[in-house]
């Protein structure tokens, strides 16, 4: 059996790996429709590319399953429910579960008001924003999901040192004519995530993506750790990270504020404010319009001249489906720290490992 190198990786058909996923998530106590949706959207995550938002949160989440940090059963509560709009209480249930009913329920709304949206307090974490966004464009629609976890800070607002705001994530789709729109980011240089994936290498940053305590600009990613701690920069670094900044504060007031429930509350463990919306254009300027303006829009974008170093223009998420197109035909490419993690939740539990890919 192949095997990735201590600093190597190695591939694995993404079926095989939503089979261990989903089974070792069942044998730590969740039901097998929850255990499947979380399967799924970690895979997802990897085959997107998302490699911190993938299959490196299974251990993570494992543990959450054990020691009651995310809760394995029930429903969400219906705490709000007008028209277009409902609010949930997730009670801490898995993140991926949770976002897919909502989104199926923010469709639905949407079929019949022309905007449907769900806000979830208390969700667990849920993983990559950019799996949760493909029902709503097979549907027609555009969809927006913006997500803050309110027990967390890692980003400090503009002007100051104290970390206040986390990396605020915002996932966008939209239908498009050859492709759809995918935008999946941060409203920070970098996530939370992708920081402690430095740090457990023991990797400088290649930019001075965070800051320290004392306002000084930083490759080192233990300042995060740092007693006080430093952050990482908002979009738009020192220089223009008002305007990060201003989208992370967005962020918090489409989830935590809107949902109910948020920084003023403090911290719960490791939890999420969530938000989803889903819009139909049939509702707007109608569906064909719509389409006429997209293709406009997108050719004219492609059609851009490049700058040196590029040779064609692409519209946010033509890397991710490429990849992913790619990594379902070839295997799925993970690295020799996340292969490890895998391989010792699957002793634990007494499941096989997948083979890997030759």
């Amino acid at each position: 059996m192949s095997q990735p190198s201590a600093r190597g990786t190695a591939r694995y058909r993404a079926d095989d790996l939503t089979t261990l996923a989903r089974s070792l998530l069942e044998r730590a106590g969740l039901p097998p429709d929850k255990a499947n949706d979380v399967a799924e959207v970690l895979v997802e995550g990897d085959l997107f590319g998302k490699s911190t938002h993938g299959l490196a949160l299974l251990p993570l989440y494992l543990r959450e399953i054990e020691s009651g940090g995310m809760t394995a059963a029930g429903e969400p509560e219906i705490l709000n429910d007008i028209g277009a709009c409902q609010t949930w209480d997730g009670r801490k249930l898995p993140g991926p579960w949770l976002a897919r009913r909502a989104t199926a329920e923010a469709i639905a709304r949407a079929r019949r008001f022309g905007l449907g949206a769900v806000a979830i307090q208390r969700s667990h974490h849920t993983a990559c924003l950019g799996t949760y966004l493909q029902p709503a464009i097979d549907a027609g629609c555009l969809m927006l999901l913006t997500l803050t976890d309110p027990g967390h800070s890692s980003v400090a607002p503009f002007g100051g040192v104290t970390p206040v705001l986390t990396s605020n994530p915002i996932a966008f789709g939209a239908p498009a004519p050859d492709a759809p729109i995918l935008i999946d980011m941060s409203t920070a240089l970098m996530t939370n995530g992708s920081v402690a994936a430095y740090r457990q290498r023991g990797e400088s940053l290649p930019h001075p993506f965070l800051m320290d305590a004392q306002g000084r600009p930083s490759t080192d990613p233990n300042v995060i750790a740092a007693d006080p701690p430093g952050t990482i920069l908002p979009l738009g670094g020192l220089e223009a990270g008002h305007k990060g900044f201003s989208i992370g504060l967005i962020v918090e007031l489409l989830t935590g504020c809107l949902a109910g429930r948020g920084r003023a509350e403090g911290g719960d463990g490791w939890s999420a404010a969530v938000f989803i919306l889903v819009m139909d254009p049939a509702a707007f300027g109608g569906t064909e319009n719509f389409d006429r303006q997209v293709a406009v829009l997108a050719e004219r974008c492609h059609a851009a001249q490049p700058r040196p170093g590029f040779d064609h223009v692409e519209l946010p998420g033509a890397h991710g489906l490429a990849r992913r197109e790619r990594q379902l035909r070839d295997g799925v490419q993970l690295s020799a720290g996340i292969v490890a993690g895998l391989a010792e939740s699957a002793a634990r539990f007494d499941c096989p490992m997948p083979v890997a890919i030759a």
